[in-house]
């Protein structure tokens, strides 16, 4: 994990100007908080406040960086050494650590800290029904690069972007897609047509109310980011609604510590199957909400419909359960928390599905001149790549 962290977007550059048998080295640190490295969860995108000051601790063999915010973080000098950012210690065309570990000074000390950049990133903003979604033109994307990166940095940090002036006929999510690498395949194929359909295989593929929830739980390892373009809309009816699902789970923190805690310990199972670009019959285990080690909300795992009928866990677990996902599910559709828009023929949405939970008003279905969307996938691994890519193309980050 640590020398992923090396190479996480640049918060903070600082060289490190070791013991006179030690070259000059460019280290590149994320902020995360008052902690040491090892203890670190992994970060978000940029995000953070400037650096103020960095020095050396000699005694308890750290480097301390203090930031604009009044935070500080601490690194140790044996894992600065290991991670040296140089041409001597890292092959550049692969990003890799070339430095034998053999070859590691684990005692290596540091005689003084220079300053040499102080950038800001980004980091994760909450929002409500007051949103002011981020938006942008879907040819500008397609063709800038600076405009792309825009639309993938306000993707991490808000969760969600509404690009405008894309035709109105399908295949347009699998041109966006290209700009970043390649769509994810799933039961549903590469891109799926979100229309009223007879005999539906999905509730999505009705024209009924779609409550608030992320797709495919049923899966272990969801996709990370969504793409949804309107074709069609319905004459009436058919209003999108999101909500900040980190928030909100946030949220239920403070409310209701024993909701939060029941339903990021308990896994609860779901399912889906049918026949679409193949048959399946999937199943999984999954939190309603993930939190990582330091109890970090990473992901949202919750759709009603494949919510599974089994139920597995101890009986005396499952009235507490219910009443959890009840308070949860309430505070999610809270007038005041749901954000909602309608899409327009050209319009695409893109968003965090670990992150945002989405809906559907009923709408007044028309047979085949009905409401139309197409659906398409990524994971936020390819997403990521192209957001590193873009930066430093766009801006010379490393």
């Amino acid at each position: 994990m640590l020398s992923y962290l090396t190479r996480w977007v640049s918060r903070g550059a600082f060289q490190a100007l070791k013991g006179a048998s030690s070259r000059p080295q460019l280290v590149k640190t994320p902020h995360i908080g008052n902690q040491t490295l090892a203890a670190a969860p992994l970060p978000f995108t940029g995000g953070s406040p400037g650096v103020r000051q960095a020095r050396a601790l000699d005694q308890e063999r750290l480097l301390q960086i203090d930031w604009d915010d009044g935070s500080c973080s601490l690194y140790p000098f044996t894992w600065l050494r290991d991670n040296c950012q140089c041409p001597h210690c890292t092959l550049q065309s692969a990003q890799a650590r070339s430095l034998l570990f053999s070859n590691l000074d684990v005692h290596t000390g540091m005689d003084q800290v220079q300053l040499m950049d102080n950038k800001v990133g980004l980091e994760r903003e909450y929002w409500d029904s007051s949103l002011q979604i981020p938006t942008a033109d879907f040819q500008e994307v397609l063709h800038d690069d600076k405009a792309a990166l825009a639309w993938l940095e306000a993707l991490r940090r808000i969760g969600i972007v509404y690009l405008r002036g894309a035709p109105a006929e399908q295949g347009q999510v699998a041109r966006l897609s290209q700009r970043i690498g390649y769509l994810r395949l799933t039961f549903y194929g590469h891109t799926w047509q979100v229309q009223d359909k007879p005999m539906a295989n999905n509730v999505a593929y009705t024209s009924g109310e779609l409550s608030l929830h992320t797709d495919y739980p049923a899966l272990h390892h969801p996709p990370g980011v969504q793409f949804l373009h309107c074709v069609r809309q319905a004459d009436q009816g058919g209003e999108s609604e999101a909500v900040d699902g980190f928030h909100m789970a946030e949220q239920l923190r403070r409310e209701d510590p024993e909701a939060f805690n029941i339903l990021s310990s308990l896994r609860v199972d779901f399912t889906d199957s049918g026949a679409d670009y193949c048959d399946f019959s999937v199943q999984s285990k999954n939190h309603i909400i993930d939190v990582d080690s330091e109890g970090r909300v990473t992901r949202i795992n919750y759709n009603n419909a494949t919510r599974d009928s089994v139920l597995d866990m101890p009986v005396h677990q499952v009235q507490p359960f219910y009443s959890s996902l009840k308070a949860f599910v309430e505070l999610l559709s809270r007038p005041e928390n749901v954000f909602t828009y309608r899409m327009e023929p050209g319009d695409l949405v893109t968003f965090d599905n670990w992150r945002l939970l989405h809906g559907r008003k009923s709408y007044l279905s028309r047979g085949q001149n009905s409401r139309h969307l197409e659906g398409a996938y990524l994971d936020w691994d390819e997403v990521m790549s192209r957001l590193r890519i873009l930066q430093k193309a766009v801006r010379g980050d490393s």
